[in-house]
């Protein structure tokens, strides 16, 4: 029987989660929900998804199984809160949501009803991250780890044209480390943890919103920095460097190629875990890979998690952030 799944949002990332759906046999898309009826029609008629609902009791009132949340970051909370509530389980975008107290609400809501939460961070079930996973130790002694998301969003061409959409504004719970530097920052914790020290600095535009930033992040042994931008490019590859080689990565949120290099001069592209002459074996649409492993959450019916510690913990530090570059939100 397949999981019916339920959209919220109406966005160029709910079309790519609809796509990459399609690629997964368990999954049904089965319902979509938005305030504006025009909107959800227009939205399942390009997607073939037969049932609309501008009324959010009614949408959980349905058939649906589970929730994808692609909502603004600052309805993640309630509206994810209010689907368990339905015993829905719920697959929410990245940021999960604006602060740790939040998302301690969300962990507390999934145990209680025995649902799954999971956060939508396509990296962590990727296989091309779990391939470096496994070749650290071939680095030797860690010593520091660069990781890198500048992109230009499109919607910056209107911002300074005088127009403020939601992507760049602050008080949707929008910023641009909660928008692309969530990847690096969760990235780096789910590699190495939590570290023991922060410092973080952020380039603000005029309404406030925060534009790019750096973020150090001290370990015992090593040094990490989160480095993001929606206000400018950088074709820089995230690297991990060790006392006996390095490890490249091409784009943090959906690697296509991975290098392993030696100090002694070897060089060789992951694949796998293994290493090869080959490309990483990579679907264009890495969204999948989180559709698998939500349904094989379900599945098993382990409400308890290895990815729910990632998300706080990445939450925490972004908190950190915000409180030392005074990023608010209304």
């Amino acid at each position: 029987m397949k999981l019916k799944i339920g959209i919220v949002g109406t966005n160029f990332i709910s079309d790519d989660f609809c796509d990459a759906a399609l690629q997964v046999e368990d999954v049904e898309l089965f319902a979509v929900y938005s305030r504006s009826e025009d909107t959800g029609y227009n939205f399942a008629a390009k997607h073939h998804i037969p049932h609309v609902f501008a009324n959010y009791d009614e949408f959980l009132s349905s058939d649906i199984d589970a929730v994808y949340i692609a909502s603004p970051n600052f309805a993640h909370c309630q509206q994810a809160i209010q689907a368990m509530t339905f015993k829905k389980h719920v697959l929410c975008e990245k940021v999960m949501a604006t602060n740790e107290e939040e998302v301690l609400k969300m962990i507390k809501c999934s145990q209680e009803n025995q649902v799954i939460l999971l956060e939508a961070m396509r990296p962590d079930f990727d296989p091309a991250l779990k391939a470096v996973e496994e070749s650290l130790p071939q680095l030797g002694k860690l010593r520091r780890a660069t990781f890198e998301f500048c992109q230009y969003s499109s919607r910056y061409d209107h911002y300074r044209n005088g127009i403020i959409e939601n992507a760049f504004n602050p008080a949707l719970g929008n910023a641009a480390v909660m928008d692309i530097g969530v990847y690096c920052i969760h990235s780096l914790i789910r590699f190495f943890g939590m570290p023991n020290k922060v410092h973080a600095m952020s380039t603000k535009l005029k309404n406030g919103f925060d534009g790019s930033g750096i973020v150090l992040m001290e370990y015992e042994n090593m040094i990490a920095e989160a480095i993001y931008s929606k206000i400018s490019v950088s074709t820089n590859p995230s690297v991990i460097q060790g006392e006996d080689g390095s490890i490249q990565i091409d784009y943090i949120s959906k690697p296509e190629s991975i290098i392993l290099q030696t100090r002694t001069g070897s060089r060789d592209t992951l694949k796998g875990g293994k290493t090869n002459n080959l490309l990483f074996d990579y679907r264009k649409n890495n969204m999948v890979f989180e559709i698998i492993e939500f349904t094989n959450l379900i599945k098993t019916n382990t409400v308890n998690h290895k990815y729910l510690s990632y998300s706080l913990d990445t939450i925490r530090i972004i908190d950190k952030v915000r409180k030392q570059c005074n990023i608010t939100f209304k």
